[in-house]
Order: C-alpha cells, then sequence, then structure tokens
C-alpha cells in the first residue's frame, strides 16, 4: 500500500510539474509575440502538414520530408550499428592490420566533420562512382556513426569480465560462438543507453544533408520559408516535428531496455 501511494503521489506530482511547464512555455511564448511587431500566421501552417487535392487528403511538404527524414535515418542506423560492430571486433581482434585499419577509420572518422565528409562523398566520389545524392546521404551518415558506435560496442565488449570468456572456452565454445552467445548479449545492454543517445544524434545530424539538395525536413523547410516568408512558424514547427522523432526513439529505446532486463531477471 505505501509503494502504490508513494508511485500516486510521484505521478501526481510530475504531472504537475508537466503543466506548470506547460504553463511557463505558454506565457512565454505568448509574452513574445505579444512584445514584437512579427506578424506570426500560424493558420497558414496545417496546409504544409496535410493538404487537399482533386484526388483528397495527402501528406504536405514538411510530413513529406519527416517521412524521408526517418527514412534516411532508419537506413543510416542499420547500417551504422553494422559498421559498428565489425569495426569494434576487428579492433578486438588479434590481427594487427584489422586493428590498424579499424583504428585508422574511427579516428579519421570521428576528427573530422560530418559535412566534409558528406561533400567529399557527393562532390568528389559521387561524379566518379556514379553516386546519386540520397545514397551519398546515407553513407556519409553511416560511417560518420559507424565511427562512434564502434567505440560505444568495442567499450562494452572490453568491460565484460574475463571470467566470461574463461567460462565459454571451458564449456567448448569457439570465439564466434563466444560472441554470439556470452559476450554479445550482455554488451548489448550495456551499450544501448549510448546507442540510444548516438541514434538521436544520427537523427538530428541528417539535417546536413539538406547541404546536398536532399529534400529532407529541414530543406523542405527551407524552401517554405523562401517562398512564404514564415520563418518562425516554420523553424518551430520543423523543431518540433525532430522532437517527435527523437523522444519516440529515446521512449522505444527505454522500453527495449526495460523489457531486456525483465528478460535477464527471469
Amino acid at each position: 500500500m505505501i509503494r502504490k501511494s508513494s508511485s500516486r503521489s510521484g505521478g501526481l506530482l510530475d504531472g504537475m510539474l508537466f503543466v506548470l511547464a506547460l504553463a511557463a512555455a505558454a506565457a512565454f511564448f505568448f509574452g513574445g509575440e505579444n512584445a514584437t511587431d512579427y506578424p506570426w500566421q500560424w493558420y497558414r501552417i496545417p496546409r504544409y502538414l496535410v493538404e487537399r487535392s482533386v484526388d483528397g487528403w495527402r501528406w504536405g511538404p514538411l510530413m513529406q520530408g519527416m517521412g524521408l527524414t526517418i527514412a534516411l535515418s532508419g537506413v543510416s542506423l542499420v547500417l551504422s550499428c553494422t559498421i559498428g560492430i565489425t569495426a569494434a571486433l576487428m579492433r578486438l581482434s588479434h590481427s594487427i592490420v584489422a586493428a590498424a585499419i579499424s583504428r585508422c577509420y574511427t579516428e579519421f572518422i570521428r576528427n573530422t566533420p560530418l559535412l566534409v565528409q558528406l561533400f567529399f562523398i557527393y562532390f568528389v566520389l559521387g561524379p566518379i562512382f556514379d553516386i546519386p545524392k540520397t545514397t551519398a546521404a546515407i553513407t556519409a551518415l553511416s560511417l560518420f556513426e559507424g565511427a562512434y558506435a564502434a567505440e560505444i560496442i568495442r567499450s562494452g565488449i572490453a568491460g565484460i569480465d574475463k571470467t566470461q570468456w574463461e567460462s565459454a572456452y571451458s564449456l567448448g565454445m569457439n570465439l564466434s560462438q563466444t560472441y554470439r552467445w556470452i559476450i554479445l548479449p550482455q554488451a548489448v545492454r550495456r551499450v544501448l543507453p549510448p546507442l540510444t543517445s548516438q541514434a538521436v544524434s544520427l537523427v538530428k545530424d541528417s539535417s546536413l544533408v539538406s547541404a546536398i539538395a536532399v529534400a529532407d525536413l529541414t530543406l523542405q523547410g527551407q524552401i517554405i520559408i523562401a517562398d512564404t516568408f514564415l520563418t518562425f512558424e516554420i523553424w518551430f514547427t520543423v523543431a518540433a516535428m525532430y522532437l517527435i522523432v527523437t523522444t519516440s526513439l529515446s521512449a522505444a529505446a527505454s522500453r527495449l531496455e526495460v523489457r531486456m532486463d525483465r528478460s535477464l531477471r527471469r
């Protein structure tokens, strides 16, 4: 009974704090609106989210850009995790060549700006290998985030106690079986929170692909602003849409982490 009452009081307190935060944000926004001479035109925003045509309702340019942003981020996230696992295992291997390649890759990518890498892939390698702009964007994002994921995964694997390796070898497992059944399941639980933060960074970093004319959410916002001069309304809407995507991703990762903890306790 004590636990139930404390949890209810904690939930009530969180709800009150949330309402107060919303009230403070609304007061700040409307106070700033009244203090400036900027002609706010929020009523024009819905048409850029959902629009009606002769064929019926369809997504507006902002929602189309958001769909492309999610698609780019999703594909890049899968590829970056794959690259990260591969680079981490290469770094931890006994092969001097593999470890050197992995180290050079992570150091070079992590110490150069993503925008420069994006320009290099699209403007230098693109004409040579006939790389489309969408493929160039995915490649740049995957390589950039994969370098950070590699270090996160490597540290997670290195943090596993040596007795786990010895126990696996004593059971007759080879290296691949040890990684698959013993090491990686434990490492995933450790690296999930930092990988979630990296995934959130990936979504935000995807806005840079607008620099090579990929019609993501940021570029769609820029186009609308150039046509309508709705600067603040569009950028606030774009920021809110990015916030929805990133918070949803964080919530899904938190739920996955809870489920993993429950499965391990069983």
